[in-house]
């Protein structure tokens, strides 16, 4: 008789979820690699504009925390979009100024 076996893997890549949420004017957000990977952190508007680059390039495995400064933008809704390799993220902050 066969049994079936499963694997649990690790992703590549987890993102925490922005804290504090909403914020003024800085919030933080845990990014956890299990390999080397190709990493980009941008922040854009709800009209899909590029406000800001929290990360990017390569980064080797490991526990990261990064931290947005919104003092520059207005406050509203904004989107984090993580990508590692070919996985995206995409989390709903609000500054509120």
């Amino acid at each position: 008789m066969l049994q079936a076996t499963s694997i649990n893997m690790l992703n590549d890549f987890s993102i925490g979820a922005a804290y504090p949420n909403p914020f003024n004017p800085t919030t933080q957000l845990t990014l956890d690699l299990n390999i080397d990977a190709n990493v980009s952190v941008k922040v854009y508007n709800t009209m899909g504009q590029l406000v800001d680059v929290i990360a990017e390039g390569q980064m080797t495995s490991g526990s990261y925390t990064l931290t947005w400064n919104g003092t520059n933008v207005a406050s509203g809704v904004y989107l984090v979009q993580t990508e590692v390799g070919s996985e995206v993220h995409s989390q709903k902050i609000m500054l509120i100024k």
